[in-house]
């Protein structure tokens, strides 16, 4: 992501009175080893004056690049998340997609980022939506997608999840928002980035019927996700977090390597996640050993063999 730069400019010079201790006002009388041609005052005035001015500029200048990056940034997401919606939607008709298309329709005056913006949205597509973009005519630069890619890589976790892509990609994307954010994200929170991804929450969607209703309904009735309301709030705001489901069948580093992979990053750049990450694996493993000889300890019973 784009880093804000640090506000502040050059610092303003002091008064004079502020540097030889006067105050209030009150003025003091040059000494003789103080006093300096009339000339070289008027220039060190100028010079002074100048300072702050410049300094002013500076800051607007900084502030006027850093909004302009931001708007950028911003721009190009919805640019991603435009062109996804419109891959899917063509996808519908089972027609190829041509670059020239995605150009006219979508990507317009930033034709020039063209690559980064058809990467990204690969990787859009791939791990939230469970398609795979490909490439399958480099003359005419016609695109398919791909209907049988899985979002995660371990086919048990998949079964374990009902074996949907989008879906699944889906609550990947929140539980990410929700790990990332400190554990839990506000309702409104997570409304922000369906629209980020060009999902209405309240819209009818082709791959998830009504977003809002598989959330509320499928992931929280199955406690995939908890929904609570926030205490001491007025009017009443509430908050996901992980669902027992959750914290038994994906793990923290799953959900951060999948965070990790659609910004382009290793799981590291988060050190406080990551952290969190390998405290967590390390407890599963341990649950896991502990499982794995009570199973043994049961079989051993049961064929009578006893180890004390």
């Amino acid at each position: 992501m784009l880093q804000t730069p640090e506000s502040g400019g050059l610092p303003v010079p002091q008064a004079e009175g502020e540097k030889d201790g006067g105050h209030d006002g009150e003025t003091r009388a040059p000494t003789a080893s103080q006093e300096r041609p009339k000339e070289e005052l008027g220039a060190g005035r100028e010079e002074g004056a100048a300072e702050p001015a410049l300094t002013r500029k500076g800051a607007r200048a900084l502030a006027a690049k850093a909004l302009a990056r931001r708007r950028a940034y911003r721009r190009l997401n919805r640019t991603v998340a435009e062109l996804v919606q419109f891959l899917l939607v063509k996808d519908k008709k089972k027609s190829p997609i041509t670059r020239s298309e995605m150009v006219k329709y979508v990507i317009g005056d930033l034709k020039i980022l063209f690559p980064d913006i058809i990467a990204r949205a690969a990787e859009h597509l791939r791990y939230v939506f469970g398609f795979e973009l490909k490439q399958f005519d480099r003359k005419h630069h016609t695109y398919i997608l791909i209907n049988k890619l899985k979002p995660l890589e371990e086919e048990e976790e998949e079964e374990d999840l009902g074996g949907d892509g989008p879906r699944l990609g889906l609550l990947m994307m929140i539980l990410g928002l929700i790990y990332m954010r400190g554990n839990s994200a506000r309702e409104a929170q997570v409304w922000e980035m369906l629209r980020r991804l060009g999902v209405q929450p309240s819209k009818y969607h082709f791959l998830f019927g009504y977003p809002k209703r598989l959330i509320m309904e499928d992931f929280v009735q199955q406690r995939y996700l908890s929904y609570r309301r926030v205490p001491h709030t007025n009017p009443p705001e509430y908050e996901f977090s992980w669902g027992p489901r959750s914290h038994l069948e994906i793990s923290k580093m799953k959900v951060l390597g999948f965070v990790a992979k659609l910004h382009k990053k290793e799981p590291q750049h988060w050190p406080v996640q990551y952290r969190e990450a390998l405290a967590d694996e390390a407890d599963r493993a341990r649950a896991k050993a502990r499982a794995e000889a009570s199973m043994r300890a049961r079989a051993s019973a049961r064929a009578g063999i006893h180890l004390w």
